[in-house]
């Protein structure tokens, strides 16, 4: 892609060439079983690449000027975001946190509002530690399947709770059970504030429990300069390969950073 920056979805590009649903088990842990598995052509279950794009640039100085929904950051930078769904046990989440603060390591989690609600305290615990914290719908339900009033309803609830406890909504927000956000999730994010959805170009796939060197593997195999990488809260494989991954990062030059670092211009 050059120096393109950002990368945003084309919408009628992208429901032609992927046939906009197929079966299949998904494409992350928090997916739609609706969305396509496999991406026209291919054979893996990762299909962001094939996904047509569009080059949205930063404005200049006066700040992020993002589409509707970034995929990736600017490639022409060394740094990544290493993004968490916000689910599990606050013991696990803080473990997790305390590995990525180690090496300087700074994260983003995209958090459910019902885990805010089981455990208030984790927002002050992830902002504490440098790291960034942001919108996973409220109850982490299929929201492609929701009309546009139960869509704002996941994500103003959200929104809510984290205003509550942080008084911020979060600058980012991520669609659940989806990789990919449509017109109409997009429209009701942008009502309740967020201008941007956040989707992901490196699926760690830890939610299924395959091992830590698996996890690892995985996320050192597909990530380069501007990658967001999904990942997930609540697996203690997660949890031990974290240090591998920043390592593994750290040492081909590239920085984990939070999404607003590496979005900025």
């Amino acid at each position: 892609m050059g120096t393109v920056a950002y990368m945003s979805i084309d919408r009628r590009k992208f429901w032609r060439l992927s046939g906009a649903a197929a079966t299949g088990a998904g494409l992350a842990g928090c997916t739609s079983t609706r969305q396509a598995s496999t991406p026209p052509g291919g054979t893996g279950s990762r299909s962001a690449a094939a996904v047509p794009s569009s080059a949205v640039h930063p404005s200049g100085s006066a700040g992020m000027h993002l589409g509707p929904q970034v995929v990736h950051g600017p490639r022409h930078r060394n740094l990544v975001a290493l993004t968490f769904h916000g689910k599990g046990p606050a013991s696990m989440a803080d473990a997790l946190l305390t590995e990525a603060e180690r090496p300087g390591a700074r994260v983003t989690v995209l958090a459910v509002g019902t885990w805010l609600d089981q455990y208030p305290q984790i927002a002050r615990r992830i902002l504490r530690g440098g790291h960034e914290l942001g919108n996973h719908t409220m109850h982490h339900l299929d929201i492609k399947a929701m009309d546009a009033s139960g869509a704002y309803a996941e994500i103003a609830g959200c929104a809510r709770r984290l205003h509550a406890l942080t008084g911020s909504n979060g600058r980012w927000f991520r669609p659940s059970q989806t990789q990919y956000s449509t017109p109409l999730i997009e429209q009701q994010a942008r009502k309740v504030g967020y201008p941007t959805c956040v989707s992901y170009d490196v699926d760690s796939l830890d939610y299924t429990d395959p091992g830590p060197d698996a996890v690892a593997s995985t996320v050192l195999r597909s990530t380069r300069p501007g990658s967001i990488v999904s990942l997930h809260l609540g697996h203690s494989g997660t949890v031990t390969a974290l240090p591998a991954i920043v390592r593994g990062l750290t040492g081909r030059g590239l920085r984990p950073v939070t999404l607003t670092e590496l979005l900025s211009p």
